[in-house]
């Protein structure tokens, strides 16, 4: 395959950046999208050039790190990581754009990559439980009904990628956020600290400059994890709760 590739190139936060094109050969359409990039980089170092930065780890669809914004939709036109996204998905002679996520929250730092340390600091805010350590508990000692199990369990196979921010028009992080509280808050071990974790995640969540929640559904339909809609629902509740609990103290 031959393709061309403009991509967002930015030396650090405060360069303006720009696109640069790059045409490549040679691509077989069994490479992931990241495999692609490598040999464009393979490419540019033996030319002396400053190869792309992105960020990536497992290379799995397991980390999340691997965050770009390809032709308009975050992790491309798959609803998958980029790393699982593979080139078959493209055309010969097709151009692509590559840009990094955006958002005021997920500064540049090179590149394609993005400071997403936001995320850590929500989590840091309330999404932890507060509990006595020491021997592993009997399976049944606190019997949770399975769906109740299934909907924790679903929110907790949020990545923390940040599609969720990348696909929305205002940049909102609520897709995120609802499926930290949720996972938590669905389970008894959660409920104690419920009402703060719901109070100083969105808080967080606020001050990190996230926008609100646009309500298109777009967050979701781009989520690599398939995180629910309902999610947020729920963190409206929970938190909404807890102001007006709080009101009346």
């Amino acid at each position: 395959m031959k393709l061309t590739l403009k991509i967002w190139r930015q030396k650090n936060a405060s360069d303006k950046g720009g696109f640069v094109t790059y045409p490549v050969d040679g691509i077989s359409t069994d490479m992931s999208f990241l495999e692609m990039l490598d040999v464009l980089n393979e490419q540019l170092t033996e030319k002396g050039e400053d190869p792309v930065h992105f960020d990536h780890d497992c290379r799995e669809g397991i980390c999340g790190m691997c965050s770009l914004y390809i032709n308009g939709n975050p992790h491309g036109p798959l609803q998958t990581t980029t790393c699982q996204l593979h080139m078959r998905s493209f055309s010969d002679g097709q151009t692509i754009t590559i840009e990094p996520w955006r958002a005021k929250a997920f500064p540049v730092v090179k590149d394609l990559v993005v400071n997403r340390s936001a995320f850590d600091r929500i989590i840091q805010a309330g999404g932890y439980v507060s509990v006595n350590t020491g021997g592993v508990p009997d399976a049944n000692e606190i019997p949770i009904p399975k769906r109740i199990a299934d909907e924790a369990f679903d929110a907790a196979t949020c990545i923390g990628c940040g599609a969720c921010v990348a696909a929305c028009k205002n940049a909102s992080a609520m897709l995120f956020t609802s499926a930290k509280i949720s996972q938590l808050a669905l389970l008894p071990q959660g409920r104690v600290e419920r009402k703060e974790r719901a109070e100083k995640m969105v808080a967080q969540m606020d001050a990190e400059g996230f926008g609100a929640c646009t309500n298109t559904g777009a967050c979701a339909a781009e989520c690599p994890k398939g995180i629910s809609l309902t999610n947020i629902a729920r963190m409206n509740r929970e938190y909404f709760a807890a102001v007006v609990s709080s009101e009346n103290v």
